[in-house]
């Protein structure tokens, strides 16, 4: 008897993912999910998942002066100089903010909030063209935030800067097509940026959404299983954020650190 075809669950099989920031949180759930969907090269930091199954390589996105080089270098490492391109690559690294309100803006401070989640994923859009095999099977996905489209009081400086992954979206999704470019926008995951958040800090931001819960990073890694497996979505911007849009209160007093990956 012949096996049966699945044409949804195998979308991933014999795919190679490239996930940026997936040693831990949403981009190892992300990972996690790539490995059960069949791709069996997945190119990050995953000690307990089958060596036969993973690659790994640093790079430092924090360092301006080096960034170009160790994403090119990267980029290359790990596609054997381009002959075995990668089929989707995901970006999910982050760092601590240190921005708060407009009226303590810096232009250093603000400059090197974006080093890392904003000029580091342009400058791998400027280089994949040549290690992303060219096909609308093919992704780059993004890592936006909910603040850009909804933010409470104190976090103007972060809706802007996370505002820039939006507009980079949609950008890159007509000058790399026909690669698919879309960003995914999680609300507040429970991940380890959580760890010494107070329990009544915890609850307040799980009440302001639907569910009354916080949301888990198995539940946010579908939207990014869904832009690599979706070959008709590009351009988009997906919410995951458990109805906190959906909220008018907003909420104070919680560290901004936690309101972002």
């Amino acid at each position: 008897m012949a096996s049966p075809s699945y044409k949804f669950i195998h979308k991933l099989q014999g795919k190679r993912v490239l996930i940026f920031g997936g040693t831990s949180g949403i981009g190892y759930a992300v990972a996690e999910g790539c490995i059960e969907h069949g791709s069996p090269r997945l190119k990050s930091s995953y000690p307990s998942l089958p060596s036969s199954q993973v690659t790994t390589h640093a790079c430092d996105l924090s360092n301006k002066e080096t960034l170009e080089s160790s994403i090119q270098a990267l980029l290359s490492t790990i596609t054997d100089g381009g002959k075995n391109k990668l089929n989707h690559v995901v970006f999910t690294a982050g760092d601590p903010r240190t921005l708060t309100t407009v009226s303590n803006f810096s232009v250093e401070n603000f400059e090197k909030n974006q080093i890392v989640r904003n000029l580091a994923p342009l400058a791998i859009a400027k280089y994949l063209p040549q290690y992303l095999d060219k096909s609308p099977d093919s992704s780059y996905t993004l890592t936006g935030v909910f603040i850009a489209t909804k933010p409470p009081p104190g976090f103007d400086l972060i809706a802007a800067s996370s505002g820039f992954i939006e507009g980079m979206c949609r950008g890159l999704a007509v000058d790399m097509a026909p690669v698919r470019v879309n960003a995914v926008a999680p609300g507040v995951i429970k991940t380890e940026a959580l760890k010494g958040l107070p329990e009544q800090a915890l609850a307040g931001l799980a009440d302001a959404t639907t569910g009354k819960r916080l949301g888990r990073p198995e539940d946010i890694a579908e939207a990014y299983l869904y832009c690599m497996k979706d070959g008709f979505v590009t351009g988009s911007i997906i919410h995951s954020n458990g109805g906190r849009l959906c909220f008018d209160e907003m909420i104070r007093d919680v560290p901004l650190l936690f309101f972002v990956l």
